[in-house]
């Protein structure tokens, strides 16, 4: 048996969730075509006949000044500074690479790791596949004399037990870190916060899903067979309430039966969901409310 942490890096929209999700069998990091869709590093557990690999799955790096990036980039280096066992490194191949290719590559290569790499969205041609392939492993080989990768399509779920044969082999023989049954470690608390952000996310337009973070207010269980929970979807400004909200408060109401219902998916109990908006006024520009909602105070 083996068993090992495996952080996930990559930039923003390089299907690192999606991926995760994908190799866990379970959802584990929510999905949004909104970039910096992952606010904070989530834990998903997989459990084989190999032995157990525990996936960390950390924001999309980004180059900005902005000191809400410049936060989430900072949790990208504190997960390669704990050693992980072996990183997979997420590629995009219907993008380029460019500067912010490199500064990753020059991030991982720094802290003497060399990666795993899943050369996702490998929904091309094979002709194509190939050609951007080839295209990322010259581009990555000014950081690595050796490269371990191997195309995947995290969407359709191709190429993933080819990444797992590449993944055990960089692990070392050890115990389980987590009971079997286990496929992530996250609280019931943030699982929620997250099912409702996605939901709105995907129903809100351009800036306003990066304006928004989820607060569970209360979370009650009054039976064996009930769950209460009361949470708010916090935004920057008066303005985006009546945004978020809708007309006659439709898209609020999408929000919450969207939520909802993934919700029943995840808890046994029956959902009561209070969803309410309230405003946190310019709260990206606070240093402490940033590290509030990225759980790093």
């Amino acid at each position: 048996m083996k068993s090992g942490f495996a952080v996930v890096v990559g930039r923003p929209s390089s299907g690192k969730s999606t991926l995760v999700n994908a190799l866990c069998g379970h959802k584990i990091s929510i999905v949004s075509s909104v970039p910096q869709t992952t606010r904070r590093a989530v834990r998903g557990i997989v459990n084989r006949e190999e032995g157990q690999i525990v996936f960390l799955d950390t924001p999309g790096f980004h180059i900005s000044e902005k000191e809400f990036n410049r936060n989430l980039n900072e949790m990208v280096s504190a997960a390669l500074k704990e050693e992980p066992d072996t990183v997979l490194y997420t590629v995009d191949l219907t993008r380029e690479p460019g500067n912010e290719e490199a500064a990753l590559a020059a991030l991982l290569a720094q802290s003497g790791i060399s990666p795993v790499i899943a050369f996702n969205k490998a929904d091309l041609s094979d002709k194509e596949t190939e050609s951007a392939v080839a295209k990322y492993r010259q581009f990555l080989s000014r950081f690595w004399s050796e490269i371990s990768g191997t195309p995947v399509s995290a969407l359709k779920k191709q190429g993933l037990e080819e990444l797992f044969v590449l993944l055990f082999a960089g692990l070392e023989e050890g115990f389980p870190l987590y009971p079997e049954d286990y496929y992530t470690d996250q609280t019931p608390e943030f699982r929620i916060a997250e099912i409702i952000r996605e939901k709105a996310m995907n129903r809100l337009s351009d800036e306003l899903p990066h304006s928004i973070y989820v607060e569970v207010a209360d979370l009650e269980c009054p039976s064996d067979n009930d769950l209460w929970i009361r949470a708010f979807i916090c935004v920057e400004r008066e303005s985006q309430k009546g945004m978020v909200i809708g007309k006659n408060g439709e898209k609020l109401g999408a929000i919450r039966k969207a939520a909802k219902r993934e919700l029943k998916s995840v808890f046994p109990q029956n959902i009561t969901l209070d969803l309410r908006v309230k405003v946190n006024r310019n709260w990206r520009k606070n240093s402490y409310q940033i590290k509030s909602v990225l759980d790093l105070n």
